[in-house]
């Protein structure tokens, strides 16, 4: 188990560490290419549904196949793509490496592809802090990678600050050593399941608690998208230096890490649905605050502290509640639907605010929007049931 979580803590450091600087890259990028901010955010768009997307099909080959081999092909597609971000000589390059390949790549190296092996491999009685485990060390990656890309960007320029990362993540392919399964050892496939893929989708699809699950996914990834990528530019544009960006993109990190810690080891002990609920509430209620209270580098902090409590929070009790209904023989693929709802709400959050920045001038609209989306997966939350699918018995053969 140890080996499992270190390892698969990791991966998702690095990977998810290195995404939430993505934001950092807008005004060097816009600038130095004469772009405006609508192409660098619908890139990034494209990245969030791509994750999504290719997500799906990562998790279906990590259910039947192991996760090893996805995650060798993730780290290097997301070398290339960081590689391709630095070196693109137009709009529609940087929309492809920036955007679809390192979507690919995180769809092979985060949370669905890492929770399919904890699933699989921590007790059930450990399993939603084992993934609260995980997500911290997501948020913890990050704490630690946000201020690096700074730095890089400020003292290399921000074309090799990209290059050196498509170094570094590449440090993924030993690390997923450490995922080797011994049902997948040697490509063996493992024994056979009681439903087809196709089956499980049918059913979880019919499963109205697995659509409420869907359409709350859908508002974070909205929200924290929208926050993570265009907050950097937000406060640029109110005056404040980008050194307070960065240190609020890495504050929400650090403060995340005891956020998705406590929502695994709560998850343990209460409703899952109600954990939801509050997260998606407690977010509404920070942003009605942080917009409506007078803007200085202090209320950026506690904001960003606030936030991040409650940023990636939401991914061990869903996930968690996912195997608990459905079981985990094809957690990585369900994981991967409800995931790839997430990132419509990604893509729509991230590239509204750039399109309505453009036209207006401002981020209200967009900012007003995450406030009623949050009220919204709140409510929706509440009715899931959590107890597992009752299904039918596999019929016995004589």
């Amino acid at each position: 188990m140890t080996q499992v979580l270190a390892c698969g803590a990791l991966i998702v450091t690095l990977s998810m560490g290195i995404r939430h600087g993505f934001g950092l890259w807008l005004q060097p990028v816009t600038q130095a290419r004469g772009w405006d901010r609508q192409t660098f955010a619908f890139a990034i768009a494209i990245q969030n549904l791509a994750w999504g997307f290719i997500g799906i099909f990562a998790g279906i080959l990590a259910d039947r196949f192991g996760a090893f081999r996805v995650l060798i092909a993730g780290s290097v597609l997301y070398a290339l793509g960081l590689a391709g971000m630095a070196l693109s000589p137009d709009a529609f390059v940087f929309t492809l490496t920036a955007g679809v390949l390192i979507g690919a790549a995180q769809a092979g190296t985060t949370y669905a592809v890492v929770y399919g092996v904890i699933g699989r491999q921590i007790d059930p009685a450990r399993r939603s802090w084992a993934m609260g485990v995980a997500a911290a060390a997501g948020s913890f990656g990050q704490f630690l990678m946000v201020p690096v890309e700074g730095f890089l960007i400020s003292g290399i320029g921000w074309q090799q600050a990209l290059l050196v990362l498509a170094v570094v993540v590449l440090l993924i392919v030993p690390l997923a050593a450490g995922l080797r399964e011994p049902g997948f050892a040697g490509g063996a496939v493992p024994p056979r399941r009681e439903q087809s893929v196709g089956q499980a989708l049918g059913e979880a699809f019919k499963y109205p608690s697995f659509q409420l699950l869907m359409a709350g996914y859908f508002v974070c990834g909205f929200q924290v998208v929208f926050i993570g990528v265009h907050m950097p530019s937000y406060l640029k544009d109110k005056g404040l230096s980008p050194q307070v960006a960065s240190y609020a993109l890495a504050l929400i990190g650090l403060c995340n890490v005891f956020g998705t810690y406590m929502a695994g080891t709560l998850g343990q002990k209460l409703a899952k649905r109600k954990i939801l609920a509050a997260i998606y509430l407690g977010r509404s209620i920070a942003i009605a605050l942080f917009l409506w209270a007078p803007l200085s580098p202090l209320s950026v902090y506690v904001f960003a502290a606030v936030m991040g409590v409650l940023w990636l929070s939401t991914v061990p009790p869903t996930n968690a509640t996912i195997a608990q209904i459905f079981g985990v023989a094809h957690l990585s693929m369900l994981g991967g639907f409800v995931f790839f709802s997430h990132q419509i709400g990604s893509f729509m959050g991230v590239w509204l605010g750039g399109l309505l920045y453009d036209q207006t001038g401002s981020y209200d609209i967009v900012w007003y929007l995450s406030i009623a989306l949050g009220l919204f997966a709140a409510i929706v939350n509440l009715p899931v049931r959590e107890a597992p699918i009752a299904r039918a018995p596999a019929p016995q053969i004589a």
